[in-house]
């Protein structure tokens, strides 16, 4: 039979696979190929070919591909350990955050150290399970099947989070002996799984994998102190809270202690922001830069500092950095020709500086406000004049790069960066990606509040985050604290404004599929009401209903 692969027509025998087509034509990309596009559908690559099939391979240099990698390597992984410790299952491995490009993971069994040579005996086992190339097999289970597996395999979480499942099919995923459960696919067969490596991490490890820009490169493992410090904070509010997986944030609604949830997680934040009031008071500096990524709820944030700074007899004046870009037609391209706001480069710099400087001397200075429809700076007769010991609070992503404040002291500076750093996994081995709940933020934002489809939001999504690995994440070491913006409750309150707007991109549209993946994954989630969120929460930044001009 005839089939189109990457728009060559070819003939394929019945019951041919898509690796076997693979295979045939030799194709090729920057990274290894894992999946397949088949008639529209994501498929994996043992997927038997279709008639008449249009086929666009995969690899692992696109975002789809290099999660596939990720999770195979984590399932090979597991299966090392299940290995070297005898076929144990009491050796309970947790995948807890993202780390220097990597998963931080920890081993349970208080009676289990770790050491570098119980690491090195890890890996050995999964070189020599990468050598023997041993397929990666999928059965597929009811769902109440599936929880007793679960159960036999002492995956306590995965067992809760099916009892919340609507579907009724499960797909269970093995190498050899081990099974275990992952959301979305996985890669053909364990000689995929060629680049990884294991460090030992603040009393756990990181298992380092390749970044889709460079597939075939294990990373240097840089650690990020001050990153894993907010993380494990995070985790242990999550466990005071008894909420640390999806099944126990169903758990508490299904069981009616979801208001209690939502006081306890947002008095958290609030004591959170007024401990950094606080260290801001006891420091006496007089500029404080807050930056992060986007959908990080900057702006609600420098709100809620500024009311605690007041509390503290402190009088701060917020000030946006985006009213400093340069006229549009000086504004910098990226590499695709497009203008480029996330680059510092597209700020004056120059006035920006002069600015702060006279402001902090006493000076009275007119301050601008960027016009994003006529792409201009304009002047309103907003003057300021600060007195000798009032507040800078400075909002903007390249807060944390000195170039921002070049001129301005750095013993006058006090950096804070914020990010949703999202402490909920979705059970034991999958966690949930910061940028998925950041990714769900911002449609959701700017469908309210700008008009914008959520697939232009997805579309724009790859530039925005090229952005913040060039011009905001290579920083946030400099911070001199960190906050974590999510919200442990989020998801299930982002889930009834996120899916009417995703459900209506079209099937033929590349970013369907994205589009597809992100319900998949709130379908995990029970939802519920929005009447009980505060409005002061950073939430409301996102849903609407603020009190805040955000």
């Amino acid at each position: 039979m005839k089939v189109i692969v990457d728009e060559k027509e070819i003939t394929v025998l019945p019951h041919q696979t898509l690796l076997d087509v693979k295979n045939q034509m030799n194709a090729e990309c920057k990274g290894d190929i894992v999946l397949a596009y088949m008639n529209g559908r994501l498929c994996e690559l043992s997927k038997e070919v279709e008639e008449d099939a249009k086929i666009e391979f995969i690899g692992t240099d696109t975002n789809t591909g290099n999660l596939t990698y990720r999770r195979s390597a984590t399932l090979l992984m597991l299966k090392a350990f299940y290995d070297v410790f005898d076929k144990n299952l009491d050796i309970q491995i947790r995948v807890m955050y993202s780390i220097s490009k990597g998963y931080y993971c920890e081993v349970l069994d208080k009676k289990i150290v770790l050491t570098k040579d119980v690491l090195a005996k890890v890996k050995a086992r999964m070189d020599e399970l990468v050598a023997l190339d041993i397929p990666i097999e999928k059965e597929i289970l009811g769902t109440d099947e599936a929880i007793n597996v679960f159960a036999k395999n002492k995956m306590f979480d995965k067992e809760n989070l099916f009892k919340y499942r609507r579907v009724s099919k499960a797909n269970i995923y093995k190498i050899e002996d081990y099974q275990d459960y992952y959301y979305g696919y996985m890669v053909p067969s364990t000689g995929y799984i060629k680049y990884y490596e294991l460090y030992l991490y603040e009393g756990g490890f990181v298992l380092q994998m390749p970044t889709k820009e460079e597939p075939k490169v294990i990373p240097e493992f840089k650690p990020q102190h001050k990153l894993f410090s907010v993380l494990k904070q995070s985790e242990n509010w999550s466990k005071m809270l008894e909420v640390d997986t999806v099944g126990a944030l169903n758990d508490a609604i299904a069981n009616g202690k979801f208001n209690e949830l939502i006081l306890v997680q947002e008095a958290l934040q609030e004591k959170n922001i007024a401990e950094i009031a606080e260290n801001i008071r006891k420091t006496k500096k007089r500029i404080v830069l807050i930056a992060g990524p986007s959908s990080s709820g900057k702006t609600s944030f420098s709100h809620r500092l500024s009311i605690q700074l007041r509390v503290l007899g402190l009088n701060p004046h917020p000030i946006a950095v985006d009213n400093y870009f340069l006229d549009r037609e000086k504004t910098p391209l990226d590499e695709f020709g497009k203008i480029n706001y996330e680059d510092i480069e597209a700020i004056d710099l120059e006035k920006f500086n002069n600015d702060m400087l006279d402001l902090l001397s006493g000076k009275t200075i007119q301050m601008p406000t960027f016009n994003f429809v006529t792409g201009k700076q304009e002047y309103k007769g907003d003057f300021l004049k600060i007195g000798a010991d009032d507040i800078l609070v400075i909002e903007g992503i390249h807060g944390l790069n000195n170039r921002l404040t070049e001129k301005l002291t750095n013993d006058s500076k006090y950096r804070i960066y914020i990010s949703a750093l999202t402490q909920l996994n979705v059970d034991e081995h999958n966690r949930i990606p910061t940028t998925d709940g950041r990714l769900i933020r911002r449609m959701v934002r700017d469908a309210r509040t700008r008009g914008t489809t959520a697939r232009k939001t997805i579309h724009m999504w790859e530039s925005v985050r090229r952005g913040e690995e060039r011009y905001i994440f290579p920083f946030q070491e400099n911070a001199d604290a960190m906050f974590n913006s999510a919200l442990i409750y989020e998801l299930c309150i982002l889930k009834q404004y996120a899916e009417p707007i995703l459900f209506s991109i079209p099937k033929d549209c590349e970013e369907y599929f994205e589009a597809k993946r992100i319900l998949k994954f709130l379908d995990y989630f029970l939802g519920t009401s929005s009447d009980l969120i505060p409005n002061n929460s950073i939430l409301r930044e996102f849903i609407g209903g603020s009190c805040f001009r955000v």
